[in-house]
């Protein structure tokens, strides 16, 4: 099969966030998104079944220092619903229409790992619980996103 894709110019932003090149032309007109760049997220495995990626705390952080919650929620949506997406396929979009998070405990310094597991892939709907680690692996905070599939 012949591959006749050609980049629309975020071919370096995509490499940059970590996006597998098999990724490329799905994400090749709209690219990974602003808020992504900004936060300095950088994916890894990506199914809808799994994914993951990593965050620095340095830049998200609070006024007290800590890694913003906020930031927790970014991750999270980012993960869910990248995950939702790729369910969905390209004849749909995704919207999220539900996300909550507990914070277990505060991080001041470092990389945040993200790690993204569906609970529920159905027609309409795509539900993925979304736990933040740090780098020794512990439980920063867990994240549940819904997003609401919808067709073009």
């Amino acid at each position: 099969m012949e591959n006749n894709f050609t980049p629309h110019g975020y071919t370096e932003e995509l490499n940059a966030a970590g996006v597998p090149l098999s990724m490329h032309e799905w994400l090749s007109e709209m690219g990974v998104g602003g808020l992504v760049k900004k936060m300095g997220i950088v994916f890894g495995e990506m199914t809808p079944q799994f994914m993951t990626a990593t965050m620095p705390v340095e830049g998200n952080t609070q006024v007290a220092g800590l890694l913003h919650g906020g930031a927790h929620l970014v991750m999270a949506e980012t993960l869910g619903s990248f995950a939702a997406a790729m369910h969905a396929g390209p004849e749909r979009h995704v919207v999220g229409i539900e996300i909550g998070a507990t914070h277990h405990r505060g991080i001041k310094s470092g990389l945040v790992t993200g790690t993204a597991t569906a609970i529920h892939l159905g027609r309409t709907l795509a539900t993925h619980e979304v736990v933040m680690t740090d780098s020794q692996g512990r439980k920063l905070s867990t994240a549940r996103i819904t997003n609401l599939i919808l067709d073009n």
